[in-house]
C-alpha cells in the first residue's frame, strides 16, 4: 500500500527500504482494514519529510532518484501508536470532553422508519439549520427526541436535499448499490487518492535556511505552513507537519466558533485570528503568503476563491508554493460544493451499512474511529512534501488535493479484515501523555511515526486561537 502511494507521486523508490512496520489487524473491533490503511498513511507522511529532510541535508532529489533515497533517518510506524493517535482521545485537566453534541448522530426516517439520516449538529449554525427547516426552536434547548419524533415524516434523501441547500449538513445512509448508481460515486472513484497537480510556471526555490541539520525528528524545520482547517482531517495535517518540524500558523476568524479538540489538534502550532471579512485582514494574510512555503486549507469549495485566495491567485501571490486542499467529496462532480464531514462521509457512502451487516445488526454503524479524517490528515501531509520536493527538483507551484470520499474509497478497495469484528477494543490510557498547553493540562496520544526510533515531538503548546501575532517568527 506504501509502495502504491508512494509510486503514484513517483518519489524515490529506494526510499521504501527505510521504512518499518509492525503489528497486525485486527487492531480495532472493525470488518475494514482500517488500521493498516492508517499505517500506509503515517507511513507515507513521515517517509516524505524523510526525503524531504535528506534532499535539504544535501542528497540532490535528482540522485536520489538514481539511488540515493537510503539517505536520511529510518522510518518507524507502529499500528498500535497509530491506533493510539487517530482514535483522537484526549482530556483536558481530567476531563475528556464529548466529541458530539447532543443532536448530532442517526435518526430514522420516513413513514416506515427504514431510512436513516446522520446529522452533524456540533457547529450551532448547522444545528440551527436543521431545526428552523423542521419547525423546531433553534438553539440548544431543543432535545433529541423532538428532532426525532420530526424526522420520522421525512424521507432520508429528500431531507438530504433539503437541509444541504438550508445550509445544514446531513447525510442520508446510503447502502453500496444506491451509492454506486449515485453520480458522485463515479466522480469519486476516478480520482486519485492524493492528487497532485501543476499551479504553473515558477523558478525552483532554495530550501530555507535553518539552524542546524534538518534531519532526525526534524526534517521540515524552518517551512512555513498556513493552516486554514477546522474541526480534524486538515488541523491534524497541519499539526503532522508541525510534528515533523514545520513553522505552521493556525489562521482562525475571530468570529468562527470552535469545538474542544482545538486543543488537541492545535498541537505545535502559532495561532493567529485573521478577519477575512476585512480588508485589512485579508491584507494580512495575503503578508504571510508571500513568504510562506504551504497553503494548506479545508475550506468549502469556493469560499476562499471569492476572497482572493484561490489556488490560481495564491500561485501568482507566492510563485513556487505548494496549495494543500481538503474537500469531502472531492473537486468533481454534482457534489463537488458540498459541506461534508468523516461520519456524513461514512454514511452517504455505504460504509455504515456494510460495517453494522459485518456485525449483523439492522442499524447502520459508524466504524470505530475517524479513519476518513484521519488517513485524509496523513495524506495531505503526504501530498505536501511530495510537492516541495516536486517544486525544487522542477520548480512550479503545486496544488495537493484530498477527499474524505476518495479516502472512503481506498478503505473499502483493501478487502475486510477477517475476525475483526471480534477484536477487543485496544486500551488506550498507557498510550497518552501528559504537557501544558494554553487550555489546560492536555492528556494526548503522541504522534505515531519515529525517525530512528525517536518520537517526534512539538515545539509548541497547543495556545486558544489568537494567541500569537499574525506574523512569521525569524527564521
Amino acid at each position: 500500500m506504501l509502495e502504491d502511494l508512494w509510486r503514484a507521486l513517483d518519489l524515490p523508490s529506494a526510499a521504501l527500504e527505510r521504512v518499518e512496520f509492525t503489528g497486525h489487524e485486527p487492531a480495532l473491533p472493525c470488518s475494514f482494514a482500517v488500521g493498516t490503511a492508517l499505517q500506509a498513511a503515517v507511513g507515507a507522511a513521515a517517509l516524505g519529510a524523510a526525503v524531504v529532510g535528506a534532499a535539504r541535508a544535501g542528497a540532490e532529489v535528482g540522485a536520489a532518484r538514481a539511488g540515493a533515497g537510503s539517505h536520511g533517518p529510518r522510518v518507524q510506524v507502529a499500528m498500535a501508536d497509530v491506533i493510539a493517535e487517530c482514535a483522537g482521545r484526549f482530556a483536558l485537566d481530567g476531563r475528556v470532553p464529548d466529541p458530539w453534541d447532543k443532536l448530532s448522530g442517526l435518526y430514522r426516517c420516513g413513514a416506515d422508519d427504514t431510512g436513516w439520516v446522520r446529522v452533524h449538529a456540533n457547529f450551532a449554525h448547522h444545528r440551527d439549520a436543521v431545526l428552523r427547516l423542521l419547525g423546531l426552536p433553534a438553539g440548544p434547548g431543543t432535545e433529541r427526541a423532538a428532532l426525532a419524533a420530526a424526522l420520522r415524516g421525512r424521507k432520508a434523501e429528500d431531507f438530504e436535499t433539503a437541509a444541504t441547500a438550508h445550509g445544514g449538513v446531513v447525510a442520508a445512509v446510503r447502502d453500496p448499490a444506491a451509492w454506486q448508481a449515485h453520480p458522485q460515486a463515479a466522480a469519486v472513484a476516478a480520482l486519485p487518492l492524493v492528487d497532485l497537480q501543476p499551479l504553473g510556471a515558477a523558478p525552483a526555490r532554495p530550501w530555507p535556511a535553518t539552524t542546524g541539520t534538518p534531519t532526525g525528528t526534524q526534517p521540515l524545520q524552518g517551512l512555513r505552513v498556513l493552516d486554514l482547517t477546522r474541526v480534524l482531517a486538515g488541523p491534524v495535517a497541519g499539526r503532522t507537519l508541525a510534528a515533523y518540524g514545520a513553522e505552521v500558523m493556525l489562521v482562525n476568524g475571530p468570529g468562527l466558533p470552535n469545538i474542544e479538540n482545538i486543543a488537541d489538534t492545535s498541537r505545535g502550532k502559532l495561532s493567529a485570528h485573521i478577519d477575512l471579512r476585512s480588508a485589512a485582514g485579508r491584507d494580512t494574510l495575503r503578508d504571510l503568503v508571500r513568504s510562506c512555503d504551504v497553503f494548506l486549507q479545508g475550506y468549502r469549495p469556493g469560499a476562499l476563491e471569492a476572497l482572493g485566495f484561490g489556488p490560481a491567485a495564491l500561485a501568482a501571490l507566492r510563485p513556487g508554493i505548494v496549495c494543500v486542499s481538503l474537500s469531502a467529496y472531492g473537486h468533481e462532480g454534482p457534489w463537488s460544493a458540498r459541506r461534508g464531514f468523516d461520519s456524513l462521509v461514512q454514511s452517504a457512502t455505504g460504509l455504515n451499512v456494510l460495517e453494522a451487516a459485518a456485525f449483523g445488526q439492522a442499524e447502520p454503524r459508524a466504524l470505530p474511529l475517524q479513519a476518513l479524517d484521519y488517513g485524509a490528515a496523513f495524506l495531505l501531509a503526504f501530498g505536501a512534501s511530495a510537492a516541495l520536493l516536486r517544486q525544487r527538483q522542477h520548480g512550479g507551484s503545486w496544488l495537493v488535493r484530498v477527499a474524505l470520499a476518495r479516502v472512503g474509497h481506498w478503505l473499502q478497495g483493501l478487502g475486510r479484515v477477517a475476525g475483526g469484528p471480534l477484536a477487543p477494543k485496544p486500551d488506550l490510557d498507557g498510550a497518552l501523555e501528559e504537557e501544558p498547553s494554553g487550555f489546560g493540562a492536555l492528556r494526548a496520544a503522541p504522534h505515531a511515526a519515529r525517525f530512528d526510533g525517536a518520537r517526534c515531538r512539538w515545539r509548541r503548546p497547543s495556545m486558544p486561537p489568537g494567541t500569537h501575532a499574525a506574523q512569521w517568527p525569524a527564521r
